[in-house]
This record gives structure tokens, C-alpha cells and sequence, in this order.
């Protein structure tokens, strides 16, 4: 909203900048952390309630490493886009934005894991109140944050990176302030451990597929921000627009999704197969009965202002009407993608994160993307061309996740769980004193990892995390930016098989 009155340029490269941050940092990083929304949740059900930290400690210890090679593409972020055919202008105003969010990223990884899986501290005791509160007040901050940094300081774009990155503190903090004012940490928080550096196949085992599960399904929503960009700058900056209104209307399944997620899990972790199959009923219930009616007045309200919508991000009247004819389409997208939403959390609370990462490749790429394409570009239909597509995508995949979910043999899923790593820990309270039978625990997961082995395989993970940092740093100092000119004239330019495909699909916005 503050980037765009600053000019179409800056709002397409905030836009562009946004999509680059999603599908190279936030989606990966988002995706290693959900490993932790399935531990933490069938962990704290089974009453083990200290290897909640010690899971927690681990998830920030591999998100913290992962930091290092995101900075080290980010800070080449404009050399890609170029490479890819954005526009140098807008190229370079999103350089600009990245570059001052590069100090958020381990603030986005850190704090804001460390933030959602407070949530695992307050839901389960029935405490929502105060992650809404402490959301609400960080967003107000943050837009007095974007108003003197942009409007009294002037910085331009990059104060908005900068106003997002003190938000990223904001939220945490107001959330930690409330967790150790109440002590709410003290029965799963028992400090740092060297416990955390043990065990970490079982934790990428489920951290992999979710990374995968997560990118597929960011990214292909941002390549709709990169069609737009080989369109227009007014196309990039609508597809924006929308997006961020997509984010808003997101929040309704994401709530849903999160009460699913842990309400499964704390089910099968405690060996209550019965619970966890009805709260999964439930959750698919409560979507329609509740959201349905919710999303009819939302496509109504929406339909009835998009004009409105547009002119609140921009006042240039041509974005004004795409945002209006993508409001359309989006109308219809946005309770079948709720519906996938909510079915993901079911599977995140079972540990089967790898059904919804195969099923976001081959849906989303092979069916929605595909489809999209053809639209955008085959059949001219430009950028409303890409939510048509994933229209389809999200309709055909909500329909394959209910009936997958049904089939699922949840006996065989909790005998699995109960015979695994977090039912064998016992655990006598006595005074708030927790015994875990550690024995029995190091007989089915194996030996244990030495000092030694500790150091040597941490170590050489360290090394190889700082090594791809210093690969994109030399990258970034000492090879050029990729020439643009596209002034040059056609008759005394070499065109390259790519360039000339590009341009057949590229419609020139002069004949139309």
C-alpha cells in the first residue's frame, strides 16, 4: 500500500522483490520449520513435554544455518531477475528492497518459528487471545512504522524492507513478553541442550517433504508475479495487488489448518486413534459450515469493491481495472485453495507430508501451471490467464485430498507412532519434575553420536552453509550484471532461440 504511492515502478519492484524473497527464502525456510508443527504437536499430546525445547532448540539451529546460503542468492537477486527478463528498473528497485530485508531473514526464520510454535505452548491450554492481540498491535505498528520511514524519513523502498523487518520483531516480542510474564515456558522449556544437536535425520525426514510441500505450492503462485512481469509493469503491479488480498482471505484457512494440525497430532500422540480421526471430520466440517457462508458475503464484498480494492494499493487507473478483472477469478479460487489448506494441516498432524508434496508437484505443475500458461500466453488471456488456471488445480486437488484422507489406515498410524521415538519416553511429574526413560529411548533410535561425531558432522554442515555464502558473495562483487538494452534495433540484433520464442509469446502491447 506505501510502495505503490510511491510510483508504478516501485510497486512492481516491491511486488517482484516479494516473490523473490518467497520462492528463494520464506517458502524454504517456512517449509523446514513445519517438520517442527508435526513433533511438537504429537510430542506435547504424549506428555513429553521437555523434548517440546529440545525439538524447538533443533528446528532454530538448521533454520539459523539455512540463513547463510539464503543470503548468499538474495544479495544476487537482481542478476537473476535480469537473466530471467524482468524489466533493469524494476530489477534494480527490488535489489534495493532485498537488500535491506537481508537483516529480517534470520528474524523471519528464528523469531517467527520460534513464534508460530508458541502457539503449541498457548493452544493446547486453550489460550488464543493473546497471539491475537499481540498480531494486532504489531500490524498497527508496522503501518506507523511504513508511514515515517517513507513519508517523514523518505527512504523510499527501502524503509518498507526496513518497517518489515522491525515488524518481524514486533510480533514475536510482544508474544514472548506475554509467554514469560505468565511463565507459560517452564514445563517445555528446560534451556539449551546439547540434546539438539542429536537426531537430526528424524527431523529432516519430515523437514524435506515439507520444504518441498510448501515450495511447491508458494512458488508457483509467485511465478504468476514473474508472468506478469514479462507482460507489464502495470500486470506485475495488479498480480501484487491481488496477492496481497489472497494473503488477507488466507488467514481464515490458515486457522483452521493450525487448530487441525495440532489438535491431530496431540490426538495420535497420545494414542487416541477415535480422536484424531474425528477431529480431522470435524476440521473438514467446520470449513464448509463456518467459511462458506463467511467467503459468500467476502466474494460479495469483493465483487462489489474491487475497484475500491485497487485504489488502495495504487491510484493509477489502468491497475485499478486489472485489479478489478482479477478480483473475478480470484472470487471463485479462493474456497477451494481454503479447502486444500485445511486438508494440509490434517496431513501435517499425521506426519504424511509427503502425499500433499507429490500431490502439489503433480498438481500444481503438471494440471495448474500448464493450464496457465497456455492461458496467459497461448491463449492471451494475460495474467488472468494464471488464475484460471490454478482455479482448476486447487479444485481437482481438494477433491483428491478429502477422498486420500478418508482412506488413510489410522489404526496403522498411531500403532506406528506409539512403537516410535516419542511414546517411548515416559514420564512421572512430581512437583514439576519430568523422568524419561532414556534407555529405552537410545535402544530404538540407535547410538547416540559422540562429542566427536558431534563437532565433525555439525562442523562440516557449518562449513558447508558458510562456503555457499562466500560463493555468493564473490559472485555478486565480481561478476558483472547481465547486459540489458532494449533499445537496440532489430535489424542489427542477433536474436537467441529463447529470445525469439520469448517474443512469440510476449503479445506487443502496442498493437493491442
Amino acid at each position: 500500500m506505501f510502495c505503490g504511492r510511491l510510483g508504478n515502478d516501485v510497486m512492481a519492484g516491491y511486488g517482484l522483490a516479494s516473490a523473490t524473497i518467497n520462492v528463494t527464502t520464506a517458502a524454504t525456510g517456512y517449509g523446514l520449520g513445519l517438520a517442527c508443527d508435526t513433533l511438537v504437536s504429537q510430542t506435547f499430546g504424549a506428555k513429553n513435554l521437555l523434548r517440546v525445547g529440545v525439538i524447538l532448540q533443533r528446528g532454530i539451529i538448521i533454520l539459523l544455518l539455512f540463513c547463510l546460503p539464503c543470503w548468499g542468492l538474495l544479495i544476487n537477486a537482481q542478476a537473476i531477475l535480469l537473466c530471467v527478463g524482468q524489466g533493469p528498473e524494476v530489477a534494480r528497485i527490488a535489489q534495493l528492497y532485498i537488500t535491506a530485508f537481508l537483516p529480517a531473514v534470520p528474524l523471519h526464520f528464528w523469531w517467527k518459528r520460534r513464534c508460530d510454535h508458541a502457539d503449541y505452548f498457548l493452544c493446547p491450554q486453550g489460550i488464543i487471545l493473546p497471539q491475537m492481540y499481540s498480531a494486532a498491535l504489531a500490524n498497527i505498528a508496522n503501518v506507523v512504522t511504513n508511514y515515517i520511514f517513507i513519508h517523514w524519513l523518505d527512504l523510499g523502498v527501502g524503509g518498507s524492507a526496513a518497517a518489515n523487518t522491525l515488524s518481524q520483531i514486533y510480533i514475536c516480542t510482544f508474544l514472548f513478553a506475554y509467554i514469560w510474564w505468565k511463565r507459560l515456558h517452564v514445563t517445555t522449556w528446560g534451556g539449551w541442550s546439547v540434546e539438539s544437536l542429536q537426531d537430526w535425520s528424524s527431523y529432516m525426514k519430515l523437514a524435506i517433504p515439507s520444504t518441498l510441500m510448501k515450495c511447491f505450492e508458494w512458488w508457483v503462485y509467485e511465478f504468476g508475479g514473474f508472468f506478469a512481469g514479462m507482460l507489464s509493469e502495470n500486470e506485475l503491479a495488479a498480480q501484487h495487488a491481488v496477492m496481497m488480498v489472497a494473503v488477507i482471505t488466507y488467514m481464515f484457512p490458515l486457522g483452521i489448518q493450525a487448530a487441525a494440525c495440532a489438535r491431530v497430532g496431540n490426538a495420535l500422540g497420545a494414542g487416541d486413534t477415535g480422536r484424531a480421526l474425528l477431529t480431522s471430520k470435524m476440521s473438514l466440517t467446520l470449513f464448509p459450515i463456518t467459511l462458506l457462508p463467511l467467503y459468500r458475503f467476502w466474494s460479495l464484498v469483493l465483487g462489489s469493491i474491487k475497484t475500491v480494492i485497487g485504489f488502495v494499493f495504487t491510484s493509477d487507473e489502468k491497475i485499478i481495472g486489472l485489479v478489478s478483472q482479477l478480483m473475478n477469478a480470484y472470487c471463485f479460487l479462493q474456497f477451494f485453495d481454503g479447502l486444500v489448506c485445511v486438508c494440509t494441516g490434517i496431513f501435517l498432524g499425521t506426519g504424511k507430508q509427503k502425499i500433499p508434496a507429490v500431490a502439489n508437484f503433480i498438481g500444481y505443475y503438471c494440471i495448474g501451471l500448464s493450464l496457465s500458461i497456455t492461458l496467459t500466453f497461448v491463449a492471451k488471456l494475460r495474467v488472468l490467464g494464471f488464475w484460471l488456471g490454478l482455479l482448476v488445480c486447487v479444485i481437482l486437488q481438494s477433491t483428491f485430498y478429502i477422498i486420500i484422507i478418508f482412506k488413510l489406515n489410522w489404526e496403522q498410524i498411531t500403532e506406528k507412532l506409539m512403537d516410535g521415538y516419542i511414546s517411548v519416553s515416559t514420564e512421572c511429574q512430581d512437583r514439576g519434575t519430568v523422568v524419561q526413560d532414556r534407555d529405552v529411548t537410545q535402544k530404538l533410535k540407535g547410538s547416540r553420536l559422540s562429542i566427536t561425531q558431534l563437532i565433525l558432522r555439525r562442523g562440516l554442515i557449518m562449513f558447508a552453509a558458510v562456503a555457499l555464502l562466500a560463493l555468493g558473495a564473490g559472485v555478486h562483487f565480481l561478476v558483472p550484471l547481465p547486459e540489458t538494452n532494449s533499445t537496440v534495433d532489430s535489424i542489427n540484433t542477433t536474436y537467441t532461440p529463447d529470445q525469439i520464442f520469448s517474443t512469440m509469446l510476449v503479445p506487443d502491447e502496442e498493437s493491442e
